[in-house]
């Protein structure tokens, strides 16, 4: 048995109603709340959550002093749609890759997050 279950991950950023409805539309979650200070998607399962933080610094990418601290892994059916569709909707491609069955990109937030081919998982 566990002790907890997950329900929520709330990323902090500078502007969580643009960081909610850009996650809404990658993942097709709807957005439960949102307001200034705080914005939520609700998921099959879980719920994600974003908190509007004063002064908020984005990690980096790539980040070698590990203040990164966690991201998201995504799978997808094809690449090179998936980046140019999360692109268009507000993403950025660094120029740093880890390899050739990866594809690194930001959040408007700042937030790494990575994109895999759903055949690897």
């Amino acid at each position: 048995m566990s002790l907890a279950e997950l329900k929520m991950i709330t990323l902090d950023c500078a502007d969580a109603p643009a960081s909610a409805a850009f996650w809404s539309e990658v993942l097709g979650w709807e957005v439960a709340h949102s307001q200034d200070e705080y914005a939520m998607l609700t998921g099959p399962a879980h719920a994600l959550g974003f908190g509007t933080i004063p002064d908020y610094e984005a990690p980096g990418w790539p980040n070698e002093h590990g203040s990164k601290q966690f991201h998201f892994d995504l799978a997808v059916d094809d690449l090179a749609t998936a980046e140019k569709a999360m692109v268009d909707l507000g993403a950025r491609v660094p120029d740093e890759q880890p390899g050739e069955t990866w594809r690194v990109l930001v959040d408007p937030g700042g937030h790494p997050f990575c994109l895999t081919l759903a055949g690897n998982w």
